[in-house]
Order: C-alpha cells, then sequence, then structure tokens
C-alpha cells in the first residue's frame, strides 16, 4: 500500500481533515481530534484502536500491524506498516479508530499565551 492509498482510505470517511502534527501527517475526526497518523517518512500509518482491537489485528494480520512504542501501544495505538498493509483491512482498522475517536467530546483548544499588560509591556521594553 502506499501512502497515497492509505490518505485516501483514511480521507474516505465522514468529515475527515488533514492536518499536519509534530511534522507529519495527521487525520482528524470533526470533533478535531486524531484517530490517524502517517509517519515523517510516510512508510507507517498509526489508528488509535483500543486494546482490545488492537489485539485482534495483530492476531489476524501480524506483519502488518504493531503496537506503537511505549504507554501509547499499550493504550492501543497501532503501527500499520504500508508495504505489507491490505487495503481492506486498514480500512477496517482506520473506520474503528475513526469511530472510537468520534464518539468523544470535542477536543479541547490549547490555552492561549497570556497577554502583555502594559506593566509586562515597560518591562520588556527595559531588557
Amino acid at each position: 500500500m502506499t501512502p497515497a492509498q492509505f490518505r485516501r482510505i483514511v480521507l474516505g470517511l465522514p468529515s475527515v481533515i488533514e492536518a499536519s502534527h509534530m511534522s507529519h501527517p495527521d487525520f482528524r475526526a470533526a470533533n478535531g481530534r486524531i484517530f490517524a497518523t502517517l509517519n515523517e517518512d510516510q512508510t507507517r500509518g498509526m489508528a488509535t484502536l483500543t486494546p482490545e482491537q488492537q489485539a485482534e489485528l495483530m492476531a489476524r494480520a501480524p506483519a502488518m500491524f504493531i503496537p506503537a512504542a511505549g504507554a501509547w501501544g499499550r493504550g492501543g495505538s497501532t503501527m500499520i506498516d504500508l508495504k505489507n498493509a491490505e487495503p481492506e483491512i486498514v480500512g477496517e482498522a482506520v473506520t474503528l479508530a475513526w469511530q472510537r475517536i468520534s464518539a468523544l467530546p470535542p477536543s479541547k483548544s490549547r490555552p492561549k499565551k497570556a497577554k502583555k499588560t502594559a506593566r509586562n509591556a515597560k518591562k520588556s521594553k527595559r531588557a
């Protein structure tokens, strides 16, 4: 599977947008939450599954799916080796991830930086 094929499958789900996160493409549900990504060199995809879904897919297609490193992987984040990927199973995996993430409330926006007050502005001019 090519990165373009992965992208096409993911973007085929309802209301998905592609953005960028930590210098690589990510895919977000309508609530703004990430449910899939492509790594920087686009050799692997990732789907945010439950640990149970991850175990089932890894048992069915061990050459395609491996847990992400550390706590992310233990929580269900699952890497997809694109060179061994079969479109139908990838479609199933990203659909499960999209359904799971779409059921969550909207992501919280990052806190905005504090505005400069007149007093802080004077201090920064002195420096």
